[in-house]
């Protein structure tokens, strides 16, 4: 189609839209679509999700706002969900990657499922169609190997000739997708200026948000990957700034309190670690990335990544210190952990700091708890998750604030105390008042904050 075509076919609701992986992110870009009157078609290799959607149950609970426009499409008919790229792709107008770019394990990005999904897309793509990828990958990527995948040898497609091929980096936050998508300007780079316009149409269509136009989907996704490893960075930082502030007696989140009032100081927090399907990929990317121009030691990033990685040993040493205290023996103690997740008020374990915490813990010769609001009675890490949290703090020698989910906010010093077989408190969050710690009797340690 003509850029007017596209228009009209907009316009008209008549342009057909398939985005390719509904999970945490594809799924609401996918309801997205479908919620501005476009029909639109979501694939997934998991069968059991695709049943899932297709039966009216929404597996993303913790995204408000998208349960609603969920109903709403389906009652609609506007929206709908397969396995079979065979039955998708050929009927769409505009295909959206919203597929998963995870590490292996050299922390080397893997990009097969866009690799395996560029040659299925050679196969069935239409001529006209627009590709349009919005996964979080390394600059160049699109222009260097997605584009002549798709192409193939046969010279059946032809990028910028019959079918365009674009990004739009997906810029949300999980737990605030719908705010986001609400909130967030987005970036538009293609191969050539009529993409680049036909997908400024259609995003501009679909989520009303500013869009800033990049000159090339390289610098799109540069873009993207410096927003998230500036933050990673920032975190580690602070994480650093932590260890030596709880050796000279330094309070760190009374440090942050206050430097955050300098209008540009942008507040980062200590933690137990940094998880989740971004940072720590985005930072890899990033490394891998500079290492095809020969820059084999890009030393900020990867300190960074040091740093981050390492907080989960740290939160060990203060356990450790703590129970040295309270003169018991971490062997066969119970120690139980809250919280799981990458971060706070979502259902999502994705590299999370949990794992090496129990993994640690379980090498020491200890038993391990979990209690987390998303998953109760659930198996993880091969220990089935508690489902009453009073009842798994009487049984246990210690806790350690993993994940600081809403309702763990609440807890009181004075209950933890009365609560726990053995005052041990670690809080690797910093959302227990450590005076008020000290107070009720409890042997409290937090990351970024010194003995009292």
């Amino acid at each position: 189609m003509s850029e007017s075509e596209f228009n009209n076919s907009i316009q008209s609701g008549s342009l057909k839209i398939c985005v390719i992986g509904i999970g945490r992110i594809g799924l609401p870009t996918a309801l997205s679509f479908a919620n501005s009157g476009l029909s639109t078609i979501g694939l997934d290799i998991n069968s059991e999700l695709v049943d899932m959607v297709n039966q009216g149950e929404f597996p993303l609970k913790d995204e408000p706002g998208y349960p609603t426009i969920f109903e709403k499409v389906l009652k609609e008919k506007k929206f709908t969900a397969t396995t079979k790229i065979q039955d998708a792709v050929p009927q769409s107008d505009v295909i959206v990657l919203s597929l998963p770019t995870p590490m292996d394990k050299q922390n080397v990005p893997n990009y097969d499922a866009l690799r395996l999904v560029g040659r299925q897309l050679h196969e069935f793509l239409s001529s006209g169609s627009i590709v349009i990828v919005e996964s979080t990958i390394e600059p160049g990527f699109i222009e260097n190997e997605l584009k002549s995948i798709i192409e193939g040898n046969d010279l059946k497609l032809t990028a910028g000739k019959n079918f365009g091929i674009g990004v739009c980096p997906e810029t949300a936050n999980p737990g605030q997708i719908l705010n986001d998508f609400e909130r967030l300007p987005r970036l538009v780079g293609a191969i050539d200026q009529r993409t680049h316009n036909i997908i400024k149409k259609i995003y501009k269509h679909v989520f009303t948000v500013d869009l800033i136009s990049m000159p090339d989907c390289k610098t799109a996704n540069a873009v993207k990957l410096t927003t998230n490893v500036f933050r990673d960075l920032n975190i580690a930082f602070i994480n650093e700034l932590a260890l030596i502030f709880e050796k000279s007696g330094i309070d760190i989140m009374t440090v942050l309190e206050a430097a955050k009032t300098k209008y540009n100081f942008q507040v980062h927090y200590p933690g137990a670690g940094v998880g989740g399907p971004c940072l720590p990929v985005n930072s890899y990317q990033m490394i891998n990335f500079a290492k095809t121009f020969g820059f084999d030691n890009f030393s900020i990033v990867e300190t960074g990544r040091r740093i981050n990685e390492s907080m989960p040993d740290h939160v060990i040493e203060l356990l450790k210190d703590a129970f040295s205290e309270s003169c018991t023996d971490i062997k066969q103690s119970t120690i139980l952990i809250l919280g799981v997740t990458y971060k706070p008020d979502i259902k999502d374990v994705q590299l999370t700091p949990a794992e090496p915490i129990i993994s640690k813990l379980h090498q020491l010769g200890s038993n391990v708890k979990i209690y987390d609001p998303y998953f109760k009675n659930s198996t993880l890490f091969g220990i089935n998750c508690e489902s009453n949290l009073v009842e798994s703090l009487k049984q246990s020698d210690a806790l350690i604030v993993v994940t600081a989910h809403k309702e763990f906010h609440d807890l009181e010093p004075a209950f933890l105390k009365s609560t726990l077989k053995s005052p041990v408190v670690i809080d690797s969050r910093c959302i227990i008042n450590q005076f008020d710690a000290k107070n009720a009797g409890l042997i409290y340690r937090g990351v970024g904050r010194g003995k009292l």
